[in-house]
């Protein structure tokens, strides 16, 4: 599946997100797919009509999105351009941070794949049914946009581990065999083993996990109102024809929602839910991003989160109290005798900003090595170097040309000459010194022969975050896109004919044609799908529903009827879906 460049007509996609967005090739849709989606879709509509929340039909409408075919992202962007959001299509999983980030700019990604017709009542793979008809329709409601638009704000700049990033790869590569005709059980086996394994090896749950579970209890498979009687609001339960009628059985549990019983609630992708938990209202999830926030890396700073940052092999911000903001690969830090950092070092490619802007010369160039600096007041002194006066600064002979050295009270010590100072916002955020030596005891932190040491000024960290703080300048985000991808579906004779007969029936229903002419077209297909496809049916039920409609003959519906009666005594496991479909047309 090709990445490309979206039509930034109607959406505006950050540069370090564009390497998430592929193309949705419409085309590649195939009329079993329509027809998948629209069973689905028929399905949800009747039923969630009286269980969904209020907004859900209104706002499939108001999304671009039809009952009668898979919609198209760009006539769904039409639509949702009118309350200031978008839509782009994704390749499946893609990881939570980036997921979190795209929303945070009124984002929805939608993975473009749709599921197969085996798996129509339940995917664990994130498909374009529950992506689009799941999460769009929702955002209709006000409070509702405000409330992913600030999880998403917050979920970007949370911190996961390496083992987070495995997990992901793991739940990824599971999701994508499930959805492999082609996969044999022992394949699967296998994936679900190697899941399970990744799964044992996170020890700390990571602000992202949790995070992470947030999502999953409300987004997902939130319910709203109260425990006796409440409506579905959550994507996963919206998107699913068996989990929405089932979630609702009194075997499955509703517990009112907390902040701190979601995140403490692990989740199982491949499972049914057993437990759902109920929000009075969408003000109660906005209330509870906020307050998790409060305990956030990224609001509380300090030697903390400087260790979750150097656990996360991917790019973090970390931002001194001058307002300085130091994004890279955090590698090492050197701590004191009480276990405070007070020297940072990153590796790679570097960035410094003030203010989410990335400061002239001191890009990812220039810094390309990586990037170090200590962390703290210098000895004896009361007042923050960052809060200097030029006076003051003078004093210790920080001036340009002058040689000086800074004894740091962590016991760092800064020798060489000033190259430059830099001020931003009326604080000293930077000092150049060319040539320069940093030492801390009997450890060499910078040597002269490696050039200018651009120093960070700043007593302590404020604040630690996932990303870059400029993410336009930076270009890349937090976590690449895997290179584990889905392989092309390939269709035998006998699979393109069935397609074939989907897009006939299709274009009965849509066409207007002769009443006799349907009904004797209509019988030949019968004819073929009883000779070749015995096990079908859902193009039975297409049929038998135009068939109606037409005032087709008793004989040819009964016919019908009792193939797909036959049908569910072969198949228990898709009994219910063909029974639903009955039960659908009778009404």
């Amino acid at each position: 599946m090709s990445r490309v460049e979206p039509d930034f007509s109607l959406v505006q996609v950050p540069v370090h997100l564009r390497e998430f967005v592929v193309d949705q090739d419409y085309d590649k849709y195939t009329p079993v797919d329509h027809a998948v989606w629209r069973y689905v879709m028929r399905q949800n509509h009747h039923y969630l009509g009286t269980r969904a929340h209020s907004a859900y039909l209104e706002g499939l409408r108001l999304s671009g999105i039809s009952v009668e075919r898979i919609p198209n992202i760009r006539e769904m962007n039409e639509c949702l351009s009118k309350i200031g959001w978008g839509a782009v299509t994704i390749d499946g999983f893609i990881p939570a941070v980036a997921f979190f980030d795209f929303q945070a700019h009124q984002i929805l990604p939608i993975a473009c794949d749709i599921r197969q017709y085996d798996h129509i009542a339940y995917t664990p793979a994130p498909d374009i049914i529950h992506e689009a008809a799941g999460h769009a329709p929702i955002i209709l409601d006000e409070t509702y946009r405000m409330f992913l638009k600030r999880f998403g704000e917050i979920g970007s700049k949370a911190l996961s581990s390496r083992e987070d990033y495995e997990l992901y790869e793991a739940i990824r590569y599971l999701s994508i065999v499930k959805e492999d005709p082609d996969s044999t059980e022992d394949v699967i086996r296998q994936a679900e083993e190697e899941l399970e394994r990744k799964a044992q090896a996170v020890h700390r749950v990571s602000e992202a996990n949790e995070l992470a579970r947030l999502y999953w209890w409300t987004v997902e498979y939130g319910l709203i109102g109260d425990c006796e009687n409440p409506r579905i609001y959550g994507a996963g339960l919206l998107s699913s024809v068996g989990e929405s009628i089932s979630c609702m059985k009194e075997d499955v549990k509703k517990i009112p929602f907390s902040l701190e019983a979601c995140i403490a609630t692990d989740y199982d992708i491949t499972k049914p839910q057993p437990q759902l938990f109920v929000c009075k209202n969408f003000q109660e999830l906005i209330d509870a991003v906020e307050e998790y926030a409060k305990r956030m890396a990224v609001t509380v700073g300090g030697t903390k989160s400087l260790i979750q940052a150097s656990q996360m092999p991917q790019t973090t911000t970390s931002v001194y109290s001058s307002g300085l903001q130091v994004s890279g690969i955090l590698s090492e830090l050197v701590f004191d005798e009480t276990g405070e950092a007070i020297y940072l070092k990153t590796s790679g490619p570097t960035a410094l900003a003030v203010s989410d802007k990335e400061l002239p010369g001191h890009g990812k160039e220039y810094h390309r090595e990586g990037f170090g600096s200590p962390i703290g007041r210098l000895a004896g002194e009361a007042e923050p170097l960052e809060l200097f006066s030029d006076e003051k600064l003078r004093e210790y002979g920080i001036s340009p040309g002058q040689r000086c050295t800074l004894a740091f009270a962590s016991g760092v010590h800064v020798e060489g000459i000033v190259h430059y100072i830099q001020r931003e916002r009326g604080k000293v955020v930077l000092i150049g010194f060319d040539p320069c030596t940093v030492t801390y005891r009997d450890q060499v932190l910078f040597q002269a022969e490696w050039g200018v040491f651009d120093m960070a000024v700043g007593e302590r960290i404020v604040s630690v975050f996932a990303g870059a703080a400029d993410r336009e300048a930076f270009a890349t985000g937090t976590h690449r896109p895997s290179a584990i991808t889905a392989k092309m579906p390939s269709y035998s004779p006998e699979l393109l004919r069935l397609h074939q007969l989907y897009q006939r029936v299709r274009q009965l229903r849509e066409e207007s044609q002769e009443r006799d002419q349907v009904q004797h077209e209509l019988a030949a297909i019968i004819g073929e799908v009883d000779a070749s496809y015995q096990e079908d049916w859902l193009i039975r039920l297409e049929i038998l529903e135009l068939l109606r409609a037409e005032e087709g003959t008793e004989s040819e519906q009964s016919r019908l009827v009792t193939s797909l009666e036959a049908l569910m005594e072969k198949l228990p496991e898709q009994r219910q879906l063909i029974e639903n479909g009955l039960r659908l047309l009778s009404e």
